[in-house]
């Protein structure tokens, strides 16, 4: 541990993207971590697989701040030297590439490159073979085709960043018609709540306050106790959202009570993942607290021997 109390050690997560009928068809991004197991994934209606491999990289850091060195892998060559490699010659030349024309997908890769900029530990990116029997790379693989195809049929709403939706309008693969409104009116500078359209930044992802020596399951009660705090958050937000809902629909507003439906169901979703993270950081806690008393109780012992 640091004199900070921050944790020096590594964490890895793995990316990926997914596109059906690339390009031009729905796409998904997903993350996933490879010690507590959390995850995370979005998609869109249309789009393509670089823009779902470069949303998966920029989730997976602003969800994994902190001065811990944070590895990611990917089985995509595109978004690892996007964010460590091509972008020194694009910002020296004023973000064109090399036939001096716009770079390709700027807006996540401007966003990429703040947040590794910004970040207080290392960053640091590792290639891996895709559809190679890798555990995580298949599951970013499944959630991000998963939910791809979820939003193709309706059953889930579309989720990206910001600045994956800026890409895609500049795409040509989408048209005003794939961007949900409020979206669009957010990218116009607008006042909208696209908050139902948008992932979580993951600022409630603490790596602090405990050390690796102590055992690997107090880091992940560590990287969980802020889930209970989200769930009543979110408890609320569904409460202030219904109440809303309601009263547009009463005053006649169709498109607003439509609107905080879709909020709706995105924070039921959330509420219930952030209840079951809980419950398995409540596990984990109990066995952490477990292996603490049983290291005190070995140090008691040499002490004794000892002394």
């Amino acid at each position: 541990m640091s004199k900070n109390g921050t944790i020096t050690g590594t964490v890895t997560v793995s990316t990926d993207g997914s596109a059906l009928g690339n390009p031009d068809g729905p796409m998904g991004w997903a993350w996933a971590e490879h010690d507590s197991e959390r995850t995370d994934c979005g998609g869109a209606a249309n789009g393509t697989n670089q823009i779902g491999e470069l949303c998966a990289v920029l989730q997976a850091l602003r969800t994994h701040r902190g001065s811990c060195e944070l590895v990611i892998e990917s089985d995509s060559q595109y978004a690892i030297k996007c964010a460590s490699e091509w972008i020194r010659n694009w910002k020296r030349n004023g973000w064109k590439n090399s036939k001096k024309e716009p770079v390709k997908n700027m807006q996540v890769i401007k966003a990429i490159d703040e947040e590794i900029s910004n970040r207080e530990g290392p960053v640091r990116f590792e290639w891996v073979k895709g559809h190679a029997g890798n555990r995580y790379n298949e599951k970013c693989d499944e959630l991000a085709r998963t939910y791809a195809q979820d939003v193709r049929s309706g059953k889930k709403t579309a989720l990206l960043p910001k600045e994956g939706w800026d890409t895609l309008l500049h795409s040509d693969y989408a048209g005003r018609d794939d961007i949900p409104q409020p979206v669009a009116k957010m990218l116009e500078g607008k006042d909208a709540d696209y908050s139902a359209y948008v992932p979580k930044d993951g600022s409630d992802s603490v790596f602090a306050g405990v050390s690796r020596n102590v055992s690997k399951n107090a880091v992940d009660v560590s990287r969980e106790t802020s889930t209970e705090t989200a769930a009543n958050n979110a408890a609320n937000n569904v409460t202030n959202t219904a109440s809303n809902a309601g009263t547009d629909a009463v005053s006649g507003r169709a498109e607003t009570a439509s609107l905080s439906a879709n909020q709706i169901s995105y924070l039921i979703r959330q509420l219930r993942e952030a209840t079951v993270r809980f419950e398995r950081a409540a596990k984990l806690f109990d066995r952490a607290a477990q292996r603490l008393s049983d290291t005190l109780n070995d140090t008691e012992d040499a002490q004794n021997t000892l002394f």
